[in-house]
This record gives structure tokens, sequence and C-alpha cells, in this order.
């Protein structure tokens, strides 16, 4: 069934994205002098291997593996050049994990919900990635307060206002609370 060499496909696709996420957020935590920042970034490669092991999971329950596609493998091997690279400044590197965790995220939605779709088995096996999608939206958060200020040191040479932290913090609070309600 087509479909299902095509789920098969998303979810090595997204197995091997999240390797270069963790990758890449290894590469930023050297390239930055910031100590909030590095500790974020370790808290979130560390939540990142931890989902490493959640899509691995979910592709055991699936039973059904395969390769990533030739342009996945492609596109990660890009971002690590650039990421390893001089020709991005530290916010563009920020940027480009941003991005990446945003496509993790809207990846392993749609995967979930064509599971969802197809098959009361497939949403069982697809089980995994929802905790790995709400804390992939949950590090979109963190990552955008640190784009604001990688991004407003850079453009400015100033320190951004630092009750964004708080601001930020208290997003993700919120969004765990309403995944929490959610999944409950």
């Amino acid at each position: 069934m087509a479909d299902m060499t095509n789920l098969a496909t998303k979810l090595a696709d997204l197995k091997l994205f999240q390797n270069v996420l963790i990758e890449c957020g290894q590469k930023l935590i050297t390239a930055t002098d910031d100590d909030t920042i590095k500790e974020r970034l370790e808290k979130i490669i560390k939540t990142d291997r931890d989902n490493l092991s959640s899509i691995e999971e979910a592709i055991n329950k699936f039973g059904n593996t395969a390769q990533p596609r030739d342009i996945t493998q492609q596109h990660a091997e890009k971002v690590s050049q650039m990421m390893d690279g001089s020709e991005l400044t530290i916010y563009d590197k920020f940027f480009q994990f941003e991005l990446l965790k945003h496509q993790q995220t809207m990846t392993g939605l749609v995967v979930h919900k064509v599971a969802q779709s197809l098959d009361d088995k497939l949403q069982d096996a697809m089980e995994p990635l929802n905790k790995v999608n709400f804390e992939n939206r949950a590090h979109q958060e963190v990552l955008k307060g640190v784009l604001y200020f990688v991004g407003t040191r850079e453009l400015a040479g100033q320190e951004p206002d630092m009750g964004l932290w708080a601001s930020i913090e208290q997003g993700i609070a919120a969004l765990k609370g309403a995944v929490s309600s959610a999944s409950s």
C-alpha cells in the first residue's frame, strides 16, 4: 500500500532531522558565549535525544521501515554545512535551527494526523509522536526568545529587554498547560 510506504518514508525523514537538530544544537552551544542561551540549548538537546527514542519507538511500532528520501538527506547535509560554515551569522544559524524545529513539528503533526486517518492501529503506533510534537512546539517558543536576544545583539549591538525571557517562560508554561489538559 502506497500510504504505508509514504508514512514509513516520512518517519525516516523525521528521524534523520531529529538527529540533525541534535547536531545543530550542539554546534550552536559552542558558537554562543551566552550562558542562559547555552542552558536553554542544553535542555533542548536533552529533550531532542529523548524524542529521538520516541520517534524510534513509533517506527518500531509501525513495523515498516524505510530510508529517508534523497532530497531529505541532501537537505540535512546542506544544513550541516551551513552550521559549520562562516557564511551565516550566529543569528542566521539560530534562525535555521528554529526553522528546522518548525519543519519537524509540522511533519510530526502531519504524520500523526495521517495515521489517525488511516487506521486505529496506526494511530496507536504513532502515539509517541504526540510528546515529540508538543515538546518541539515548546522548543519553538524558546528559540523565538533566543532569536530576539541574538538578533538584537547582532543588529543593534545592545542587550534586549530582560523581561522578554519571563514572557517566553509564561508562554511555554501556558502551552504545556494546554497540552496537559488536552491529553488528559
